[in-house]
């Protein structure tokens, strides 16, 4: 029973009451948002949230315009963080620092801009409108598209642009059967990784004998560098809320789970605040709208593991036992949390749902490929430009989110390959650029959507050390319930180690394909049968690479330490003694004035003679058996 309801919704109209009134109130105001997100709370936004208070109210009496300041979750661009957006007129401004605040309220109160804050193109000229930088250009944010123009915990800023809508109009003008039809009809599939269709996944539960039945959001987000779910909660956890209200209506369930990493602290403070309020406002509890539909959740708090984001092993961490998962005859929608029927969708899933509700699936079908519909959030990460947090439609090409949306390779290096899907996801090739982005056509490469890493490489990057790097990722996090993930990627990391040291053989090319077929044949869950994908994309797009490494001890990209050397150039060198002195094994020697030399036979090959060598000298190289690659 739910309690101490003050500001209970009770009907569509009154919902649409409440967002024209809040709507008014904010009538001819400046908007101020400033980025909150987790990615920037490292420029302490709450101490330019401060700022900003203070040099509006030292201005209160010069200007009579009202100014309402909003902390957002993550606007996107993180390379350029701190963010501000000054809304009507969508001026945005770039790694805002604190000394910059007076100048920007000033010029703000008077319509003027602050032009050296703006995004300057490669010709120079300043861009005024967020909408007009091509990060932000080439994107379709229907999801992340309401981050700027609200705070998380406000939930009137939701219902200003339209949040509970969709809500009301399941409750009040559809059956169950129309709402899971219509969800049906989007094409919609699970943006978790494995790309099911989630109408039929909801219908899969609805349809199960058993009760009681479960609706969970799953929030454990793990992949290294991903941050596409977490951002979602922390900016707008209304939408996921929302979702999964609609979900639970059209299964026919009254009880719902959100499973949140323990190491996402705003997003379970988000998360929280939006429960709570949706609760007082009436979207939560008994009776919403008046419909005779009771639903309630709750949190749960992930331990971290990165294997608990597989279904069967997260709702046996929501029951209170270790997180290792099932064998998986019976699919989680028939026998999940308990042994009972159980939904899991992820969280960018979720927030999907009230947009098909509202516009109809049709429109949802008008954006993307026709077996991909509709966009998808990307963490776009490693050695591009303009790193952040990215939504586009699906079918768009990897080269245009890496050279449109991206701005393409840092310090203009040559682009090598991107990994999609995380840790189990595969390499994809230069040759390969002009891809679409769907699920059928990344799996058909030999990779994956996974939840939506995308991680950049250039020509500085190893493929056989990377490929380590993520097994070696998979292992430790292996829950070790099943022998063939726990001893294969166990093998499979024994041997890269081999190869990167020198000792590899060509038979270990054999054995890492052999492994990978048992892992993807016989794991009990995903982390196992999907964690071949680095090992056959980087074989199959970069074998060159992988003989060097094994025929002449070479690495040409000059990662691996044992392949490599640190060797003074002695027409370079001054003397200066720099590096004899940053050296910690004493591996260099040399007086000063004179031509140093490294003791290969000690030498760590550290670095740090080469980070300590001055700029103008640039003396210490790096140096690998030479191997042309073909």
């Amino acid at each position: 029973m739910v309690i101490g309801i003050k500001n209970k919704t009770s009907s569509v109209d009154e919902l649409s009451r409440k967002a024209l009134e809040i709507k008014n109130k904010y009538r001819d105001s400046i908007e101020i948002s400033l980025c909150s997100g987790t990615g920037c709370k490292a420029y302490l936004p709450q101490e330019l949230y401060k700022l900003i208070k203070e040099e509006l109210d030292k201005n209160k009496n010069k200007s009579s315009k009202k100014v309402v300041v909003r902390r957002t979750g993550c606007l996107g661009y993180c390379e350029k963080g701190p963010i501000m957006i000054i809304y009507p007129k969508e001026v945005c401004y770039l790694q805002v620092k604190a000394g910059d605040i007076p100048e920007i309220i000033e010029k703000t109160l008077n319509d003027e801009i602050v032009k050296r804050l703006l995004y300057k193109d490669e010709d120079g000229v300043f861009v005024t409108k967020v909408s007009d930088i091509p990060f932000y250009k080439f994107q379709n944010r229907v999801i992340l598209g309401s981050n700027s123009k609200m705070d998380p915990e406000n939930i009137d800023d939701y219902i200003m642009l339209g949040g509970y809508q969709a809500l009301a109009k399941a409750l009040t003008a559809m059956t169950p059967q129309e709402v899971l039809d219509e969800v049906k009809k989007s094409n919609l599939r699970g943006r978790g990784g494995g790309g099911f269709p989630a109408g039929l996944k909801w219908e899969t539960t609805r349809n199960a004998v058993e009760e009681p039945k479960y609706v969970i959001v799953n929030a454990d987000e793990g992949d290294p560098g991903a941050f596409m779910d977490s951002a979602t909660m922390e900016g707008n956890p209304h939408s996921v809320l929302e979702g999964l209200i609609i979900a639970a209506y059209a299964i026919g369930l009254n009880e719902g789970y959100i499973y949140i990493r323990q190491e996402y602290p705003l997003a379970l403070k988000n998360i929280k605040t939006a429960i709570g309020q949706a609760r007082e406002y009436g979207f939560l509890g008994e009776n919403i709208f008046n419909s005779g539909f009771d639903f309630d959740v709750k949190v749960h708090r992930g331990a971290g593991a990165f294997v608990s984001g597989e279904s069967s092993a997260l709702t046996t961490a929501i029951e209170g036992r270790v997180g290792e998962p099932r064998l998986k005859y019976i699919h989680t929608a028939i026998s999940g949390l308990w042994g009972k029927p159980t939904n899991l969708n992820n969280v960018e899933t979720y927030a999907n749902v009230p947009q098909i509700i509202n516009k109809g699936s049709e429109w949802f079908n008008s954006i993307g490929t026709k077996s991909s519909t509709g966009t998808k959030i990307f963490s776009l990460v490693g050695k591009v430009k303009n790193t952040g947090l990215v939504e586009v439609p699906m079918g768009i090409t990897l080269r245009d989110i890496i050279y449109k949306v991206g701005g393409g390779i840092k310090n203009n290096k040559k682009f090598k390959a991107v990994q999609t899907g995380g840790p189990s996801g595969g390499v994809i090739p230069e040759q390969l650029l002009d891809l679409p982005v769907d699920f059928d056509a990344l799996t058909g490469a030999g990779s994956m959507m996974g939840s939506g890493g995308m991680v950049v490489m250039d020509e500085d990057d190893c493929m056989v050390n990377l490929a380590y790097y993520f097994i070696k990722f998979l292992s430790d996090e292996s829950c070790g319930k099943c022998v063939p993930c726990r001893e294969g990627l166990r093998q499979l990391m024994y041997i890269y180690e081999r190869i990167m040291d020198g000792k590899g053989r060509l038979e270990d090319l054999k054995l890492l394909e052999d492994i990978s077929v048992l892992l993807e044949g016989a794991s009990l869950c995903a982390l196992g049968t999907t964690a071949p994908n680095i090992v056959k994309t980087t074989i199959k797009y970069f074998n060159q690479e992988y003989l060097a490494h094994i025929n002449y001890h070479s690495c040409p990209a000059m990662v691996c330490k044992s392949l490599i050397n640190y060797i003074i150039n002695p027409e370079k060198c001054s003397g200066c003694m720099l590096c004899k002195k940053s050296c910690p094994v004493d591996a260099i020697s040399g007086e000063a004035k004179k031509v140093h030399e490294i003791n290969q036979s000690i030498c760590i090959k550290c670095g740090a003679c080469m980070e300590a060598c001055p700029q103008k000298y640039m003396a210490i190289e790096k140096k690998t058996e030479v191997f042309e690659l073909v």
